[in-house]
């Protein structure tokens, strides 16, 4: 067993590696901070949402906005679009699953807003219809995904892609990138003590 859990964490530590090593990543990174930023300058908010346990990252990222991440600081708008179930139940029951984020950004969303869409496949059906929706409202649209892209690069001005085809190695790298957005974020719209 103790061989297993130091495998798992030699996979994290290299696909870590692999990330410091490729330099259009970590621009997109820095690109998907800048539009965030200038978002929320402007006046907007941010949409972010998934499935699974990109449903919690979703929650996640989007509470280290509103709250705070590394200090005490003034609230920044981030809404996860995963968490209200009366919303999730009725789309999903009367229209169609594919639709319940989709049916939210047309609700919510306003031209000038960002919305994160986080799929480890990046077909994600209802990822993809939410960033087709987003398009149409002039939403800035970012995809956080697996290696390839799937359709959510197709529909993403910015698409982050972690280079694993597997979903739990994916998944601890898009924390992390999220992370870092928090960070590079707040340090410049609200620079700490």
């Amino acid at each position: 067993m103790q061989e297993r859990i130091e495998n798992e964490i030699r996979a994290s530590l290299e696909l870590m590696q692999k990330l410091l090593q490729m330099p259009e990543l970590l621009a997109d990174i820095e690109k998907a901070s800048n539009e965030i930023i200038k978002s929320f300058r402007g006046g907007h908010k941010l949409l972010l949402a998934g499935n699974g346990g990109s449903a919690a990252d979703s929650q996640h990222l989007a509470a280290e906005f509103v709250n705070k991440f590394n200090y005490d600081r003034q609230a920044l708008p981030a809404i996860a679009l995963t968490t209200d179930t009366s919303v999730l139940t009725s789309v999903g029951n009367d229209s169609s699953f594919s639709q319940v984020f989709a049916r939210q950004i047309a609700a919510l969303g306003s031209e000038g807003d960002i919305f994160i869409g986080i799929s480890t496949s990046g077909n994600s059906l209802n990822v993809v219809e939410a960033l087709k929706a987003a398009r149409r409202k002039k939403i800035i649209t970012i995809g956080l995904t697996g290696n390839t892209g799937g359709l959510v690069k197709e529909f993403s001005d910015i698409c982050i892609r972690v280079p694993s085809e597997e979903t739990p190695r994916i998944q601890e790298a898009q924390i992390i990138i999220g992370h870092i957005i928090c960070s590079i974020v707040e340090e410049e719209l609200l620079p700490g003590k």
